[in-house]
């Protein structure tokens, strides 16, 4: 059944091959699990509220990307933004986090 929904014989793999990846890719990025609600508490933000965020949106964002683009990529925050946001809007220019968390929400409509 998992060979079917994502085409792994016609991607010339295998599920044995796909969970060590997803495996590994988890290790890879299972760093921003710590490391985001630590940037963003700086700026006030709860971290344990952060932290959920981060999971459930990353969750989310990977599971779009593998059962709508049928695509093998994990998807977290983005952690160059969040640091410029807590340190340079927040820190630096003084903006309380929820201006800044509203900056970013615009810029994101106007992306998408």
């Amino acid at each position: 059944m998992i060979e079917k929904i994502f085409k792994l014989r016609e991607r010339n793999t295998n599920v044995k091959t796909e969970i060590a990846a997803g495996l590994t890719t988890f290790m890879t990025m299972a760093y921003i699990l710590a490391v985001n609600p630590s940037v963003l508490s700086t700026t006030g933000m709860d971290a344990t509220a952060v932290l959920l965020a981060t999971c459930i949106a990353s969750f989310i964002g990977t599971a779009c990307m593998a059962f709508m683009a049928n695509l093998p990529f994990a998807l977290s925050a983005g952690m160059g933004l969040n640091a410029y946001m807590a340190y340079t809007v927040c820190g630096n220019l003084g903006y309380p986090w929820q201006v800044a968390l509203l900056a970013v929400f615009i810029e994101g409509i106007i992306f998408i």
